[in-house]
């Protein structure tokens, strides 16, 4: 039954089990790797970009982070030494991230107990027919999202 109040719990019911998940693993994170969560997803998507190398503006996309607070982040795993930021070969003007050999440790540290943390916390209690409707969902969620959302570089150009 499609209801304003089904849909109002649905919302909160995803909102605080994003959360909830989230809280699990930045614990999960700080604790087998030094690094937070956010952190632990860009050396993820780095490491599985190709040559493990992103442009920090994509990068901030996939992420759906801001350019500025990207760059803060950047910054602290540069100094970790867990990234390289250097001039892109492709545009003059713009910084590609690089996935340091410490990058690639920290996350190979981190990523088994990442799983677990997602796999108690989420996938052990959906069954199949669950997991499929979820997947499917999200998916649909997400790929509209994708839509109204604009990318980093919009953002930059709608404040000039």
């Amino acid at each position: 039954m499609d209801s304003p109040a089904r849909r109002n719990e649905t919302y909160f019911a995803f909102i605080e089990a994003a959360n909830l998940l989230q809280a699990l693993m930045e614990e999960q994170t700080k604790r087998d790797g030094g690094i937070s969560y956010l952190q632990f997803v860009l050396l993820a998507r780095l490491a599985g970009a190709p040559d493990g190398r992103m442009r920090m503006t994509d990068l901030a996309d996939s992420t759906v982070h801001s350019r500025s607070g990207l760059s803060y982040q950047g910054r602290l795993l540069e100094d970790a030494g867990l990234i390289e930021r250097v001039p892109s070969t492709d545009d003059e003007r713009s910084v590609t991230a690089v996935i340091t050999e410490t990058g690639h440790a920290t996350l190979e540290r981190v990523l088994p107990g990442h799983v677990e943390v997602v796999e108690q916390g989420m996938f052990s209690v959906l069954d199949d027919s669950q997991l499929d409707a979820l997947s499917d969902g999200l998916t649909a969620v997400r790929d509209r999202l994708r839509t109204l959302v604009p990318s980093a570089a919009q953002r930059r150009k709608k404040r000039a």
